[in-house]
């Protein structure tokens, strides 16, 4: 199994720790190239990603991989994967067997707190979740181009080590914002490693929903934390009236209950199914920092 990973970033490096002893080779991009010696530890052979062409060292490194994984934000201009590589993977990946997309499940939009699952309709909302579902639609297209099963994983908030109400009380950050009725699913970064062990070495393809079994009001994973932690949570504050940046606001204009029952009917099980079994965890061993 050789694995390459676009935008080797928080959850794709996840993955290869997860993946490790099951991979013949991991490699991924990077845009950054201080980067390198981190993605090294993780054990990816780290590769420069420019945005402005493909790079004859990815083709090369290519033409030898079996699992491709795509983990990197659209733009305005479309994908940057499908851009630079698009004809690479199309035409000179003789071993290629199974693609993995990351997308979100801001695709779907506002549903005023209503249930949604994999079969509901994308209605996104925002400009960025209008480029996920462009993307998800290229990949697919060329998914079906080429005869390889294309999983696309739509996540929910991702958090985990280094990226939790834990460090946002540390640091003085947390905010417990209260809109009424809103509430949101998250997903721990090793459920979403986990997840694409499973399906990336079943190579299974469709539309998976990777998020906990408990959307929740996150001014109550805020005072959870805190709980934990044994400090004072910061007061409530009306979302209304708070002072907010464009985008941090714009998470707010979708409240949905997103379910995950597709990839657990096929045998997946979550390892922190909801925030209050990962966070008593990380907070018990320390994972949080």
């Amino acid at each position: 199994m050789n694995v390459f990973l676009f935008g080797a970033g928080y959850s794709a490096r996840a993955f290869a720790r997860a993946i490790a002893g099951q991979a013949d080779f991991i490699g991924g991009t990077t845009r950054d190239s201080s980067k390198f010696p981190a993605l090294k530890k993780d054990g990816i052979t780290p590769f420069l990603f420019h945005g402005t062409h493909a790079s004859q060292e990815i083709v090369d490194e290519l033409a030898r991989v079996t699992h491709l994984v795509i983990s990197t934000s659209p733009g305005q201009s479309g994908d940057p994967v499908l851009a630079q590589f698009g004809e690479t993977i199309r035409n000179a990946m003789p071993k290629l067997q199974w693609i993995g997309y990351l997308s979100t499940v801001g695709v779907y939009g506002n549903h005023a707190g209503a249930w949604v699952d994999e079969t509901t309709a994308c209605h996104p909302v925002s400009a960025r979740s209008v480029e996920r579902v462009e993307a998800e639609q290229g990949w697919q297209k060329l998914a079906n181009a080429r005869d390889v099963p294309l999983a696309i994983l739509r996540l929910a908030g991702i958090y985990g080590p280094g990226r939790n109400a834990f460090v946002n009380l540390s640091n003085g950050t947390a905010r417990r914002l209260n809109k009424t009725g809103q509430v949101f699913n998250r997903i721990h970064v090793d459920d979403i490693a986990g997840a694409l062990r499973f399906l990336s070495t079943r190579n299974e393809a469709g539309i998976f929903n990777i998020t906990d079994d408990e959307p929740a009001p996150p001014q109550d994973v805020v005072a959870y934390a805190a709980e934990l932690m044994g400090v004072e949570p910061p007061e409530e504050s009306d979302f209304e009236s708070a002072p907010l940046t464009p985008m941090a606001r714009s998470f707010y204009g979708e409240n949905k209950r997103v379910s995950n029952k597709r990839i657990k009917s096929l045998g997946f099980s979550f390892r922190y199914p909801d925030y209050g079994t990962a966070f008593a965890t990380m907070w018990r061993d320390g994972s949080w920092r």
